[in-house]
């Protein structure tokens, strides 16, 4: 066998230097996607989830004052899609919470899609396009807060694991608002102001 760096006398070595080599490799790999994609990607779809929030208050606004606000409604199931399909390209590790949420929140999208453009809001569509849009701005905000505990450092502090009771606290209000939107709106958008 010829001396040198690629003869090793046990294979174990060789083994554990591929090891190494091939650890340092990926570490190597995801540091670099880490900066160099997904910086890019994460500003994108932080942006286009906060468009989702924005316009989807708006609809929201609009479903408790009895109006359909087109154009409104078209942004916030476009870029509410978008955050929950852009969210999966992230890289992962097995089925997380935000894998969960993200599921959910394209089947509520798309019942709500049904509901509004393919089944125009006829009978008991109207209500579910309601319950589906509220639900559908509902994840986009719990994502958010679970977001701003993570990221903000005043936050982190307050709820280092997310199970402290001012997490609890903040998705547990929430949660209530958002029942109080949903129920409030159904009952209001059953019968819409009359276009001058």
């Amino acid at each position: 066998m010829c001396p040198g760096p690629l003869f090793r006398s046990t294979p174990y070595e060789t083994v554990a230097e591929i090891e190494v080599v091939y650890d340092l490799a990926i570490q190597s790999r995801e540091d670099t996607m880490g900066v160099i994609d997904f910086s890019a990607f994460t500003l994108f779809h932080v942006a286009i989830s906060l468009v989702g929030i924005g316009s989807g208050f708006v609809v929201m606004s609009g479903l408790l004052n009895s109006k359909r606000l087109d154009g409104w409604t078209i942004l916030f199931l476009i870029t509410t899609a978008a955050t929950s399909v852009t969210g999966f390209l992230f890289p992962f590790h097995g089925v997380t919470p935000g894998i969960v949420v993200g599921i959910l929140s394209i089947v509520v999208l798309a019942t709500a899609s049904l509901a509004r453009y393919t089944l125009r809001l006829a009978g008991h569509w109207r209500t579910t396009y309601v319950v589906t849009a509220t639900l559908a701005l509902y994840f986009n905000v719990f994502v958010l807060i679970v977001q701003l505990f993570q990221k903000v450092p005043h936050l982190k502090a307050l709820a280092p694991t997310q199970s402290e009771p001012p997490f609890q606290a903040t998705q547990l209000v929430v949660l209530l608002l958002f029942v109080a939107l949903g129920i409030r709106a159904s009952t209001k958008f059953r019968h819409e102001v009359a276009k001058v």
